[in-house]
């Protein structure tokens, strides 16, 4: 993969027909780092938020050593790529065959659930193919359906069961399992700490109930990155928050916490060189869209940081929409994105934070789809790790108390 200083290197260099990504590696180990460092428990990656191998071997390299998967090509994805990881299958909804694919074939342990159909499911698939003997060693965490109330993206609906299952749930779940956690999600781009207090809340609520032993908390995804009008507080605060809980929790005196973050880990490491098309008043045709790595921007209006690349223009900045390079209408993101009012037909434009989901949900519809790669050394548009941001002297911890 060529590297380059910054963007505006790649496009004299290139002068690209197609979408370029920019991937910065620097940015993403930094991350991993700073929640290896800070977050006071286990940090697993989860890989739906960005497969590409180059990323997953550089947290890896960083110290990510727990990977969270949810489904079984992902599982195949990192073992490949990390014969020593320790790969957690999250999704509570599993293929009796992945099940027992990734328990036989690829080590792994631990799996979610969220009913008793799926621990059924898991046990079975699970068993000893010549004995049929049940898995002794599995580490199995059911998860609850938390409140999305604080989170930009709501992961409530689809999984996890209630407060009044859980406790049942649990106590079938410790019979079978070496090792019993309860994981949660409060949902994608949580913009307030105290979105994990009510989690735990519940948890502590649940754990009481049911009476059992408990030996791993994994508080989930959710934690935040730095987007236009979405400035989070400092992530200090949240891993303040989660441990002060945490401790409270009437579980074992060993047991872990975990933490799943994707976006937090990878938002910052690719951003992407398009090119304008055609200009139509305050709208612009772009060579990637809502089919392409700005499927948010288009489907949940989500607004990316953009910057003309172009040393030539110079009129005040204007908001403009944009549209995608299919025959589809749908292929349309509202923005607003701040640009240069003489920009026109040529220019180049980077959009930045597109590392988490955006390379994940690229697609090849109406033919369109193709963008290479290369490294940039600069900084991301945006950092929650650069150090540019201080962390205040009373801090949000204190007002959630």
């Amino acid at each position: 993969m060529h590297i380059y200083p910054d963007a505006k290197a790649v496009v004299r260099a290139l002068a690209p027909d197609e979408p370029v990504i920019l991937n910065r590696p620097h940015a993403a180990a930094r991350a991993a780092r700073f929640f290896i460092e800070k977050f006071p428990g286990k940090t697993l990656y989860a890989v739906k938020a960005n497969p590409t191998p180059e990323l997953i071997l550089a947290l890896w390299e960083a110290g990510i050593t727990h990977y969270d998967v949810a489904s079984i090509a992902e599982v195949r994805l990192v073992r490949s790529l990390l014969p020593h990881a320790v790969l957690c299958f999250m999704h509570p909804i599993k293929a009796s065959a992945a099940i027992a694919e990734a328990y036989h074939k690829h080590g792994v342990k631990t799996f979610s659930l969220d009913s008793v159909e799926e621990l059924e499911k898991i046990i079975n698939a699970c068993r000893d193919p010549e004995t049929g003997e049940p898995a002794a060693d599995l580490r199995l965490a059911v998860r609850l359906r938390v409140s999305s109330e604080y989170s930009e993206l709501s992961l409530a609906s689809k999984f996890g069961c209630d407060l009044l299952e859980a406790p049942g749930l649990l106590q079938q779940t410790r019979q079978h399992a070496d090792w019993l956690g309860v994981c949660f999600h409060v949902g994608s781009q949580a913009m307030s700490p105290f979105a994990f207090v009510q989690a735990l809340d519940r948890t502590r609520a649940a754990i009481a109930e049911a009476s059992v032993v408990i030996d791993m908390i994994d508080v989930g995804g959710g934690f935040p990155s730095i987007y236009p009008d979405l400035e989070p507080a400092p992530m200090e605060d949240y891993f303040a928050i989660i441990a002060k809980h945490f401790e409270s929790l009437p579980i074992a005196y060993n047991a872990e916490l975990w933490c799943e973050p994707g976006r937090a880990l990878c938002a910052e490491y690719s951003s992407m060189i398009v090119r304008v098309e055609k200009r139509r008043s305050g709208e612009l045709y772009i060579n990637d869209g809502a089919y392409g790595a700005l499927y948010d921007a288009a489907h949940v209006s989500w607004r990316f940081p953009v910057r003309a690349l172009e040393d030539d223009l110079r009129d005040a900045d204007e908001d403009f929409a944009f549209y995608g390079p299919t025959c589809d209408d749908a292929d349309y993101m509202q923005g607003p994105f701040a640009l240069p009012g003489d920009i026109q037909a040529g220019d180049y434009i980077e959009i930045g934070m597109l590392g988490a989901y955006g390379a994940a949900m690229k697609t090849g519809f109406n033919g369109f789809g193709t963008a290479e790669q290369v490294i940039v050394t600069d900084e991301p548009m945006a950092s929650l790790y650069d150090g540019s941001r201080q962390r205040p002297d009373a801090d949000n911890v204190v007002s959630l108390r």
